[in-house]
C-alpha cells in the first residue's frame, strides 16, 4: 500500500493521526474555557481589571 512495506511507517502514520485527533479534541473542548488568573501577567496589560 503506497509502496510502504515497513510496519514502522504505518505506526508512524497512525501516531501522527492520533496526535491530530487529540489536538482537535483538546482544542474543541477547551475553546471557551475561562482563562486562569494565575497565568495573566498584569504588568504586560495593566488594563485587565482585578476580580
Amino acid at each position: 500500500m503506497f509502496g510502504m512495506n515497513d510496519p514502522a511507517i504505518y505506526i508512524t502514520y497512525l501516531m501522527a493521526f492520533g496526535c491530530l485527533v487529540f489536538a482537535l479534541w483538546y482544542g474543541i473542548t477547551g475553546w471557551n474555557e475561562k482563562d486562569n488568573d494565575e497565568y495573566i501577567d498584569r504588568s504586560i496589560n495593566p488594563e485587565i481589571p482585578e476580580e
